[in-house]
């Protein structure tokens, strides 16, 4: 489930020129507007987007919020919600034998502007099997 927020963004992306999904196109998800009104997530200094996903997961039983904005993670934690990010993601989907390589989508990330300390790349590429401890250098 997304948001209709979020669905706009994306689409104010791919308008842009931005390589994003069209999320209304992908017969899987399903774009929907939480019944609530996001107010309460919005006065806590949140993104439009961040807070309906935030009220949205809150009507949802048993979901899981995927978030990268540390305000929206924190608030997240606050009201109970588990959430993972675009980290959690990729290694579970290395795990799961979905993704050859996390490394490649870490670079690719990069190009992006997805911002990453080296620490924690390093973290990520430990957790996938793709940096070993004794040289720090990513495996082949």
């Amino acid at each position: 489930m997304v948001p209709d927020a979020v669905a706009e963004e994306l689409e104010a992306g791919f308008s842009a020129g931005c390589d994003v999904p069209v999320i209304r196109d992908l017969s899987w998800v399903k774009v929907r507007q939480p019944a609530s009104s996001p107010v309460l997530c919005l006065a806590r200094g949140l993104g439009r987007g961040e807070a309906a996903v935030l009220a949205l997961a809150l009507e949802a039983h048993d979901s899981v919020v995927i978030l990268d904005d540390r305000l929206a993670r924190h608030t997240a934690r606050l009201l109970g919600l588990r959430f993972t990010g675009t980290l959690g993601l990729l290694l579970d989907a290395k795990r799961k034998g979905l993704v050859r390589c996390v490394g490649s989508m870490l670079d690719e990330l990069d190009g992006l502007g997805f911002r990453l300390s080296a620490g924690t790349r390093a973290a990520v590429l430990m957790l996938a099997g793709e940096l070993t401890d004794s040289d720090q250098k990513p495996s082949t």
